[in-house]
């Protein structure tokens, strides 16, 4: 049962069933991020068919965003929260 349990969790996690967010990626879009002077859960990075979906992005002031990044990690979006 908990084989199942860990099989469906890992078909249902995003990352997985869109594509695979590796560590240097990761590393790459926090740097990106520190230089705006913003934040943001790793795990919150969606991975897209044609880029990446940054949710919950916090930046200087308190400011919340959605971020939208191509597969080069260029800005193609925000929106407001």
């Amino acid at each position: 049962m908990k084989r199942i349990i860990a099989l469906v969790a890992l078909i249902a996690s995003p990352a997985l069933a869109e594509g695979h967010l590796d560590a240097d990626t990761i590393a790459k879009i926090e740097a990106m991020l520190a230089d705006m002077e913003c934040q943001m859960d790793p795990d919150d990075i969606e991975v897209e068919d044609d880029g990446y979906e940054l949710d919950d992005v916090i930046c200087k002031g308190g400011l919340q965003f959605d971020i939208e990044l191509d597969a080069e990690l260029n800005e193609v979006g925000r929106r407001a929260e």
